[in-house]
Formats: C-alpha cells, structure tokens, sequence
C-alpha cells in the first residue's frame, strides 16, 4: 500500500495534499459515544487501497522477475537396453547329465599300476641321464627381447683436455658398474713429463647426464697412462703416472681427493707405469694392495700407510738374462739388461699365476711365489725377484695388453687345453695370439689389422667372444662363427683415429667402454649375439682349442 498523507480541514470537507492527486473517501468523524473515552482509544479502521504502478509498469514490459525457472522437459536415456538375457560359452548340462558322465568314467587301478610297474626302471634310466646331461650347461633362459644390434649409447669427452690434444689413456668401471673413469695424457711425441692432464668420471646413471661435462675433474701435473677403479669400493681409483709415480684418488672427496701416493723415491718407478691392478690383501681383509708395471722392467706390489703413502710391500724384476732359454731376447748387454714390461693380466684361477707382455715381443708366464733373486740386483728398500718361469712365441713387435679367460671348467690333464689356462695378446704386429699357458706355440695368430693393436680383452659372460682395439676402430670376435675374421668392426670416430683402451662392464655386461685418441670416450651397448652364452660354449672352446692343436 502507497503511504497518505493527510491535510487538515474540518470534519465534513476540507483540503486534502498528497503526491497522489486521486480523489479520495472522506474520512468519517470520530464517534461521538466514544469521545468520553479520551483522546486514544482501541478502533479498527478501514484499510486504504493503492494500486502498485510499479507492477503494471514492469508487467507492460515483460520484466517477470522469478527464482523458478520454466519447466525444463526431460526424458530418459539408457545406453543399456531394458531387456536382458544371459550367455555363456560354456554349454549347460542339466544334474542328471553330469551324475551319468560320472557314472560312466570308471578307472581301472589295477591295469595302471601294472603300467607302471612295468615303465619304472626306463623313466629312472632317462631321468638319471637327463641330470646327468651337460647338453644345456650354461644354457640361461632370455625373457628380454633380443636386439641384433651394436649401438653408441655415450659419446664422452671433457672438452679442456681435447684442447690440449690429450688422448684417452685408459678406462675403468667402478664397482657399481654406473660410473665410468678415464685418463687422459700422451702416448705418442711430446714433452709428457711437463704436461698437466687429467681424470673424468661420469656417473651414467644421473638424470640430466652431460656427456662434456664430466661429474668430477681431478687435475694431475704429470701425464696419466693407465688406471683401475677398486674392486669393491666405488669411489677409489689408482693411477700410474709418467713420472713413475703411483696415486690414489677418493671420489667423494671434492676438495683434495687425494688419499695415497708413492712419491718419488728410490722405490718407485723410473720409466711410466703402464698398467695398474688392485689385488686383494690376505692379511687385512678390509685393506687392498696395489700392483703396478712400467718399461723400467719392474713389478711393484704396494701396501697404503697411514701417513697417506703407499710403501713398497714386494716386488719382481724382468732381466734378459733371466728368461727361459728356450727363447732369448735380444737385449744382453749388461746396461739393457731390464725388459720393459707393457701389460700384465692375472690368472683368476690361481691368484699366484700372471701373464706379462713386453717391449720385445714376448709374453712371459710367471709366479709370485718365485724366490730367486733378480739381478743384476737394483737399489731400493725391498729385494726384487725373478718371477719368469716360461716364455711364449714372440710377437713381431712389441705387446702392448695380454688378457688372461676368466672362464674356467674342471678338466683332466688328459683332455684338451681347458679355458682356465688360455690367454689371449696382440701387440705393434697387428695380430691377436691365442695362447695355452701350457705351451710356447700359440693355438692360433689372427692378422687383425695393419695397425698396431692397443688392447685386448675377453668377454666376462661369453667364453668365445672377446675384444680388440687397433689403429682403425672396435673388434668384435665370436670365435663360435670365425676365427678368421672379427664378427663386428665398429667405427669409433669418422676420423679413424686409434683406439687405445677397452674395458666391458662386469654388471650391465652389455656395455663396452672404449677411449680414442681424439680425447673421446665411447660407450657401447652390445647385441645380445655377444652377451647370451650359448649351451655347451665352453666344450666348443675346448673343441677348437683341440683342433688347432692338431
């Protein structure tokens, strides 16, 4: 209702003002019977009536203004129809159709065991000689898919070295088989004695791996010319110098990784250390030795000291002199009388057999429990001895890496060379020999290239492959397909540059790492041709072995 205003006037007419000018009822005069009641008294009136202009003038222009929507017309919609019947692949049969199934299947026990009875001696027979079968020996089933080819998975270099025109040296896979070591110093002209270089480990494993940029940088004021991780402990590596000196590294120390060294004494090296190798120590489990050969023609076993120096625990010397008479090298003159020694790989047999290559050709076999003493005797704080007990046919030139098989199989002294006793070396000739250590001839000589041979190395999990690096690339050999010819040749720079270190990965055995002399380290992932061992692999080894020799 709109509000009234209301005038003043007498009781039967008068003036009435207001914004609505419609005429309006009179008001009726107070009631006389009431006014003795006073001035306020109880009284219902009559309403007053005021039609709403807004209202008509929002309906004139269809502005209905409401909280409920017009009705919204639905239906369903089913994507499942409304009738439904069952099925099944399997036919029904009814309770009496199986109970007469039943009823008919009637086994006759007694014609079964006279049956077996009677077969019992020829299943035992065949089962005994199933168990007694060789025919799958070595034999692992695959479930992974077989992949037929080689490929480079890493291409890794530390740009700085490259700069200065440093070469790869040498590789090493720590003990988790995850992190990869190389070296990098000279091994052709230069002044090497003054150079600085250096030693990368790259963790492949890391996400966001920079293949040039390596985890960690050690720099070395000397060359470096060989290294090796340890066998059980990740972040130790050992290093030979070209200064002679030996060094230790601790990976997880960033600031001075330096945990052990020789220093120069009367007892280290004075030619370059070209090979190192941890050796376990029988005395203190939780301490390790260090092996270490150089051109100087000696074999230095080293114990750590407290004091961070390796001390001289042992040690061999190879003298012209002192070699086998079956074969003679050349150097006799008193002043060249030491052999250098270039490689050196152990038996994993018989921890006191090694193999060792020199400057002249040859291969010596040797022991660590030869007690004669070398001489001319040289200086130092510890007697050397002699420890050659056999030489091999020569190469044509100097051998530069011997790699001893890791697989072994018990055999008669009757039957063929086993494997346990095979070793292979190749050298400046460019030929790999294939040798028993029970025999000077080699079983076979493969003209691999007409490039020096750097290195050669077996396959830890097939009995017939092996590796080798030359002056052109990677070599592959299955011996199980040829003893001619390498199975694979990989191409490791468009350059041809050598190759001068291999090492496979004793975890992930389908990784080879391989350095060059362009300052680049590649890794490789092998087809599974070269890492599933096939069944009776090791009596094919011996087979051909027995072939060769005939």
């Amino acid at each position: 209702r709109a509000p009234v205003s209301m005038g003043t006037g007498g009781a039967g007419g008068g003036s009435a003002t207001g914004r609505d000018c419609r005429e309006r009822p009179p008001i009726p005069p107070f009631p006389r019977a009431l006014s003795h009641l006073g001035m306020f008294a109880d009284r219902t009136a009559p309403g007053a009536d005021v039609q709403s202009l807004w209202r008509s003038a929002r309906s004139a222009r269809c502005e209905a203004k409401t909280c409920q929507t017009g009705k919204i017309s639905t239906a369903e919609a089913a994507a499942q129809s409304h009738t439904a019947r069952d099925a099944a692949v399997q036919t029904e049969q009814s309770k009496d159709a199986v109970q007469d199934f039943q009823q008919q299947v009637q086994v006759d026990y007694t014609g079964l065991l006279s049956f077996l009875q009677r077969v019992e001696d020829v299943v035992i027979k065949e089962l005994n000689k199933n168990w007694k079968s060789h025919a799958f020996d070595g034999f692992e089933v695959n479930w992974t898919d077989q992949d037929e080819t080689v490929l480079c998975l890493h291409s890794l270099s530390y740009p700085e070295a490259q700069d200065q025109n440093l070469q790869v040296t040498g590789v090493s896979w720590n003990a988790t088989g995850s992190v990869i070591a190389c070296s990098y110093g000279r091994l052709d002209d230069g002044d090497w004695s003054t150079e600085k270089s250096y030693v990368c480990t790259w963790n492949l494993d890391r996400r966001g791996l920079n293949p040039q940029h390596p985890d960690l940088v050690v720099d070395v004021p000397s060359s470096v010319m060989c290294l090796a991780f340890h066998p059980s402990q990740p972040s130790l590596i050992a290093g030979g110098l070209f200064s002679g000196e030996l060094v230790v590294w601790d990976t997880s120390r960033t600031e001075d990784p330096v945990i052990w060294r020789t220093g120069m004494t009367d007892d280290t090296h004075t030619d370059p250390v070209y090979q190192v190798h941890w050796l376990p120590d029988t005395k203190h489990r939780n301490h390790a030795r260090l092996l270490s050969v150089g051109t100087d023609g000696k074999i230095l076993v080293w114990r750590e000291e407290r004091d961070g120096r390796l001390a001289l625990a042992e040690g061999f010397a190879i003298v012209a002199q002192q070699i086998p008479r079956s074969t003679r090298l050349k150097k006799v003159a008193w002043g060249e009388a030491a052999v250098g020694v270039t490689s050196l790989s152990f038996s994993p047999f018989d921890a006191g057999v090694f193999v060792v290559g020199v400057e002249g050709g040859y291969c010596l076999r040797c022991s660590t429990s030869a007690q004669g003493p070398a001489l001319p005797r040289p200086g130092g704080s510890v007697p050397l001895r002699a420890p050659a007990e056999l030489a091999f046919s020569p190469h044509a030139g100097p051998v530069y890496s011997v790699s001893c098989s890791p697989f072994h199989r018990q055999s008669c002294f009757l039957l063929p060379p086993s494997p346990r006793n095979l070793f292979l070396s190749c050298g400046t000739d460019g030929q790999v020999h294939l040798h028993s250590m029970l025999q000077t001839q080699p079983l076979f000589a493969l003209q691999l290239s007409k490039k020096y041979l750097f290195c050669v190395c077996w396959s830890p999990v097939r009995p017939l492959v092996f590796a080798a690096a030359s002056g052109e690339g990677v070599h592959l050999f299955d011996l199980g397909r040829s003893t001619r010819k390498p199975t694979v040749s990989l191409k490791q720079s468009v350059s041809d540059c050598p190759v001068y270190c291999l090492e496979f990965n004793t975890k992930h055995t389908r990784l080879l790492a391989a350095g060059d002399a362009a300052g680049t380290v590649k890794v490789w992932q092998l087809s599974s041709d070269f890492t599933e061992q096939g069944p009776r692999e090791m009596s094919h080894l011996e087979q051909l072995a027995s072939e060769i020799m005939d």
